[in-house]
């Protein structure tokens, strides 16, 4: 039991033992992501470096007088698209963990 707690709020079970001895207070559990936004997240990581890839191809083209494998007013909406979506993720996070947190206090 103590070990799970020390777990669920990325404490070792010496601070949290620390902590419970010397009257500390106990931070809540850093909120968790579902596995959907998990995946969803890790694709848009894996989307980004792609662009990256394409960006600094299309630079060093550019540099070289060549001509780039990709325009960059295309790469640069592909950018701004990916950093949307990875705003909305965020956002729908902090919503549902907003929707978790109890706020009933006794009268």
């Amino acid at each position: 039991m103590i070990r799970s707690k020390a777990e669920d709020t990325s404490m070792s079970l010496a601070e949290l033992t620390r902590r419970c001895i010397l009257l500390r207070q106990i931070p809540p559990p850093p909120p968790r992501l579902g596995r959907v936004t998990v995946d969803t997240y890790l694709e848009l990581l894996r989307i980004g470096n792609n662009i990256n890839q394409l960006a600094k191809a299309t630079n060093t083209a550019i540099k070289m007088q060549l001509p780039p494998p990709a325009s960059p007013e295309l790469l640069q909406e592909l950018l701004e698209l990916l950093r949307h979506c990875q705003r909305e993720i965020a956002n729908t996070f902090i919503e549902e963990s907003d929707e978790e947190t109890d706020d009933w206090q006794p009268d």
